[in-house]
């Protein structure tokens, strides 16, 4: 793949530069783990039913998603049920559910017929301590035992230290060592950003120094949103060589959120050249189902799948739009808008609208006004759509353009 892909995208050729490609190590098989269904439904507020949970991972199989973490069984009778039916479904996708370092959980997982656990512990000094009121000893004991047992009943295990990111390098690796010393099990180590701490830079330095202390554990990114660059935050640690990246539908989840589905599989595939496997085009229908059950509406500007990101108001952007929307409209476009199963752009009319806008409009309502009448319709727009302070609907259109014929 390249920055010009015809009917898909056109982004920077820097990005394909062989000075820049040349610095990345990108796992050739990276899964995509979508924890929705958990950590999704961990915002405040958000409260998803066993149907609701089933439904949404069918669409993420459908999609193509790899990994789908179906929910912590110990929460509720209902979420142990829903992880119970999705598991039994037969989708592509495994089936992973979260559990606490405790052999009871495990037990509870493996009735419920998953493919793997994520096996949480708290993983840094000022969280065990401070927060979870425990030593290091009782959880390098804890993680041991569980993890063990999970392998042991032929549960793939994601050892998933909480809060990672900010615990010192040192305590992390000798904690981790002294796990797998002991005797636990880590099919995969995840980096756990628990408070979006990291940077892009820091992510880069932290998996490089796990891979090269546990050069046979691979290590999987899980990140926050809360200064906004999770999603980047991600997309660097696996150009380091993480081997799968957690993400949500719409980027639901605790504070900020978590990193979003849509922009990083589209990032990863376009600004890239990563085949990550997943089916963009689903990626639309995906959003508005979680944005539906979820009840948690997407902004209009989100990346990817906000529906103000397909339309046009000003004057000039929509005259150039017009002009190459039939022949060649990634002139206008990072990627095409059925790449995510999207609509055509379209344009509206308003405060900063022009001719290009009113002859769509035209277009669209088989209207017309004479070209000598286009001025003053134009003007009465403009400020019509100030006093309203939004663009205008079909009938305050029509009903301008009939006061000007």
């Amino acid at each position: 793949m390249g920055f010009r892909e015809e009917g898909k995208w056109w982004v920077s050729p820097s990005n394909y530069d062989k000075e820049v490609t040349e610095q990345f190590n990108f796992h050739p098989n990276i899964k995509i783990l979508d924890t929705t269904l958990r950590d999704g439904e961990q915002q405040a507020g958000i409260i998803l039913t066993k149907e609701e949970k089933v439904e949404i991972a069918k669409k993420l199989d459908e999609a193509g998603v790899h990994r789908i973490e179906a929910g912590t069984p110990a929460v509720s009778k209902e979420d142990e049920e829903a992880i119970r039916e999705i598991a039994s479904l037969g989708l592509k996708a495994e089936v992973y559910c979260f559990i606490r370092n405790m052999k009871a959980d495990v037990d509870l997982a493996l009735s419920c017929g998953v493919d793997g656990v994520i096996a949480e512990i708290p993983g840094s000094e000022h969280l065990l301590k401070l927060g979870a009121g425990k030593s290091v000893e009782w959880a390098i004991e804890k993680a041991v035992e569980t993890t063990a047992y999970a392998h042991e009943k032929g549960l793939d295990v994601i050892f998933f230290p909480a809060d990672g990111s900010r615990a010192s390098i040192d305590f992390l690796m000798d904690t981790v060592e002294a796990i797998i010393k002991g005797g636990g099990h880590m099919d995969s180590l995840a980096l756990v950003d628990t408070f979006g701490a990291l940077s892009p830079e820091g992510a880069v330095r932290r998996v490089k120094q796990l891979q090269e202390r546990f050069p046979n554990t691979p290590i999987e990114a899980h990140f926050h949103e809360d200064f906004g660059i999770g999603t980047a935050t991600t997309l660097a640690a696996l150009a380091a060589g993480c081997s799968a990246a957690h993400v949500t539908v719409n980027g639901i989840g605790e504070r900020a959120g978590s990193v979003a589905l849509e922009p990083l599989v589209m990032s990863l595939e376009a600004l890239y050249g990563y085949d990550t496997g997943i089916d963009t085009t689903k990626i639309k229908e995906l959003s508005k189902l979680v944005e539906k059950l979820a009840v948690d509406p997407v902004p209009h500007t989100a990346p990817i799948v906000g529906d103000n990101i397909w339309r046009w108001e000003t004057g000039m952007p929509s005259m150039l739009w017009m002009n190459v929307k039939d022949t060649d409209p990634l002139v206008m476009l990072p990627y095409r808008w059925d790449q995510i199963g999207g609509e055509m752009p379209k344009l509206e009319v308003g405060k900063k609208s022009g001719k290009a806008n009113l002859n769509f409009w035209f277009e669209k309502t088989g209207l017309s006004v004479d070209e000598e009448k286009q001025g003053d319709l134009l003007q009465a727009i403009k400020e019509l759509s100030i006093s309203l302070k939004r663009t205008l609907t079909e009938a305050e259109f029509r009903e301008l353009v009939a006061k000007h014929q």
